[in-house]
């Protein structure tokens, strides 16, 4: 018989000071994703002491950037996949500012 697992979308650790939660890099985008989502509505609750909220604030940080990576990683994939693998979104608009 399989237990289903509880997904949770609460940082890991977060409620369990002897516990770190994971390493941002080490998550997938749906992953980082959520955590990130959840953080945000913690903060936007103004629950929390003021360390807990700047604790929050900077995972958050690592999160969205670990967000961008994957989606900027996705970005390059379709851009290879095209064949325009040598164009990134960045340089496409300074391209367009400079004419």
């Amino acid at each position: 018989m399989r237990v289903a697992r509880r997904e949770t979308t609460e940082p890991a650790g977060s409620n369990d000071p002897g516990v770190s939660p994971p390493d941002p890099a080490t998550l997938g985008y749906e992953q980082a994703r959520d955590e990130l989502a959840s953080i945000v509505a913690r903060l936007e609750s103004g629950a929390g002491t003021l360390e807990e909220s700047l604790a929050l604030w900077e995972r958050g940080e690592a999160l969205a950037a670990r967000c961008q990576e994957w989606l900027d990683g996705a970005r390059a994939r379709l851009a290879a996949a095209r064949g325009d693998a040598g164009t990134t979104g960045a340089a496409d608009a300074a391209d367009e500012e400079e004419r």
